[in-house]
């Protein structure tokens, strides 16, 4: 009895391991905002997500245009000067505010049932307006044409956040009770251990394989989200965003693999038996026994 409870609670600590490890990359790592804009911040350099963003806002822009061949002949001058604006330090100031802005809104709409009642939306009008500025510094005709609307871009649809909302919650409170759970059972499970050393070697053996599984869930995970994606997206400059985003969650997937590991052989090397003590030599006569006298 005592080695089948404390079977089942190692396997269950080992479980949720990687789980606690990841609702608490989505909890304290998506959901801080400092964090979120540091990690996104880098790609304003990435020449993927540059192209990403100088074909979205040119061609939005040159839709905004009034038909006619003013709009195709200045079609190609607006897509220029944004792939030459996505170089400038400015464009790196419109990224970060405009992440900023993204990931405030869509906090605001998870963190407060009643903030948000239709989609999540966020105004590009800064960033239209920075181009605007940049093509009539550079002389481009028909700069002065170009509008610059505050035009609501839904980035979460209506229909996506109480759903969100619940997720957000749900990782909120996984996020502090999974890892305590992991720790508390992997110990109780120990503790009943009729043979304990056996039970830790086993315990870091099960966190190495969570582990493991977890990097093999971001790898895949970037397989599945990249494949679903539109045709309209730029795959290159999402898989930028991927990785970025699960930089430090494949870190804590590796560190799990290199602690579980650490703590099984440290575990089966201390409880290797000591080597014997060598027999007596073949020549060495035996000491003769003791007789007792009555």
């Amino acid at each position: 009895m005592r080695a089948a409870l404390s079977a089942a609670l190692i396997a269950l600590a080992c479980l949720l391991a990687p789980c606690g490890a990841l609702a608490a990359w989505a909890a304290f790592g998506l959901a801080d905002t400092g964090r979120y804009v540091s990690t996104m911040a880098p790609l304003a350099a990435d020449p993927d997500v540059r192209d990403a963003v100088a074909d979205a806002v040119g061609d939005g822009v040159v839709r905004k245009l009034d038909g006619g061949p003013a709009s195709s002949a200045l079609g190609p001058f607006v897509r220029d000067a944004v792939r030459s604006f996505t170089r400038t330090e400015a464009f790196r100031t419109a990224w970060r505010e405009g992440n900023l802005a993204v990931h405030d809104a869509v906090l605001r709409a998870v963190r407060d049932d009643g903030a948000v009642r239709g989609p999540v939306t966020v105004d590009l009008a800064p960033v239209a307006a920075r181009v605007k500025e940049r093509l009539a510094a550079d002389h481009v005709p028909l700069a002065h044409r170009i509008p610059v609307e505050h035009t609501e871009v839904a980035v979460v649809p209506a229909g996506e956040v109480a759903g969100l909302r619940k997720g957000y919650h749900v990782l909120d409170a996984a996020a502090f009770w999974l890892p305590l759970a992991a720790v508390v059972l992997a110990a109780a499970g120990i503790a009943v251990a009729a043979r304990r050393r056996r039970a830790l070697t086993a315990t870091g053996l099960g966190t190495a394989l969570g582990g493991a599984l977890l990097a093999l869930a971001v790898a895949l995970g970037r397989r599945l989200t990249l494949a679903d994606l539109p045709d309209r997206i730029h795959r290159p400059a999402a898989g930028a965003v991927y990785d970025a985003l699960t930089a430090g969650l494949s870190t804590v997937s590796w560190l799990l693999l290199a602690l579980g590991l650490t703590v099984a052989l440290a575990s089966w090397s201390a409880g290797r038996p000591g080597r014997r003590r060598a027999a007596p030599s073949v020549g060495t006569p035996a000491p003769p026994p003791s007789r007792s006298h009555v």
